[in-house]
């Protein structure tokens, strides 16, 4: 599929650091399915890394970064690394080597760039008083550790560079046992695939720049935070009892109390993003595997062609 579509002029070259996290390599998928020519840079082998190699060695990021259009810099030291590294380590690598590609990227006249950071960046702000705390990109944030802090100092970068450019703030997205996922895919977690398509829409709406919350398609309204924080199932089976039915049917807790809801209204607006592996679409699909017991998951992680398809409960 991929050789099929290569004979056609591709939209233009997207550099992707991280190509072999899962972020990354969803996101090097759906450029390629949109038909660019991808560049992968990692430490660690991909199936979209064509450079094995550490971004802080400026031969690495030079060569990576001649003649691209994009730069879509997902490469970090995340949340579980906290406490395991130095702080000097995170500083290094989220803000030095951000810093580093940017200016080697303005030098070398990228049109563009996208940096993925992430909701935890709000920190502290997310500790509800009396209601659910809704969170859009009007919430100040306050970080509470190293990784939040130094996301956070690569946003600020990545908004003062030379070059136009976009931040996706994406919620939770890491694999979950499905009752968990369930749950937070109600309020706080977004499928990987719904990342990526918001990272290509971004990147291809080259009027479009500032800072995006990137989440799912979450059930509740601003106006539910006070009832969320009190009575959240009570909430859920207004909104959207089949959901409630489907929770209580499978044995999984319903929530009796939400601390958050993220909202992604600022990126629907802006260049069109609209989430749908939402709950739902998660409960669907369990709903199939229990119908057809030779169902064919493909691995989260793995690496599809653009002709196959990923489950919907895939996390």
């Amino acid at each position: 599929m991929r050789t099929d579509r290569r004979k056609r002029a591709p939209a233009g070259v997207v550099v992707v650091t991280g190509s072999s996290g899962r972020v990354g390599s969803a996101l090097a998928t759906a450029f390629d399915a949109a038909g660019w020519e991808v560049r992968g840079v990692d430490r660690v082998p991909g199936c979209w890394t064509n450079v094995r190699a550490d971004l802080r060695d400026q031969r690495v990021r030079r060569a990576a970064m001649q003649s691209a259009d994009v730069l879509v810099h997902t490469a970090a030291l995340h949340a579980p690394h906290v406490g395991r590294l130095p702080d000097e380590e995170f500083r290094a690598v989220n803000v030095g080597m951000t810093a580093a590609l940017l200016d080697d990227a303005t030098r070398l006249d990228v049109r563009r760039v996208l940096y993925i950071s992430s909701t935890s960046v709000y920190g502290h702000a997310l500790v509800p008083t009396d209601r659910a705390v809704w969170v859009d990109e009007q919430l100040t944030p306050l970080p509470r550790d190293i990784y939040d802090e130094t996301k956070l100092a690569a946003e600020g970068l990545t908004a003062d560079c030379d070059i136009p450019s976009v931040t996706l703030r994406i919620a939770r997205c890491f694999p979950e046992p499905l009752p968990v996922l369930a749950r937070h895919l109600l309020h706080r977690a977004v499928d990987v695939i719904d990342i990526a398509t918001a990272g290509v829409l971004a990147a291809t709406h080259a009027t479009v720049t500032g800072t995006f919350n990137v989440s799912g398609p979450h059930l509740f309204h601003r106006e539910d935070c006070l009832a969320l924080h009190r009575d959240a199932g009570a909430v859920l089976a207004g909104r959207a009892p089949d959901v409630f039915e489907a929770f209580r049917d499978r044995g999984w807790p319903v929530p009796d109390r939400l601390d958050r809801v993220y909202d992604s209204t600022a990126a629907a607006n802006a260049f069109g993003y609209r989430p749908v592996r939402g709950v739902r679409q998660l409960l669907r699909g369990t709903a199939d595997e229990e119908r057809m017991s030779d169902t064919t998951a493909v691995p989260p992680d793995a690496c599809p062609t653009p002709s196959q398809s990923i489950p919907p409960h895939a996390p």
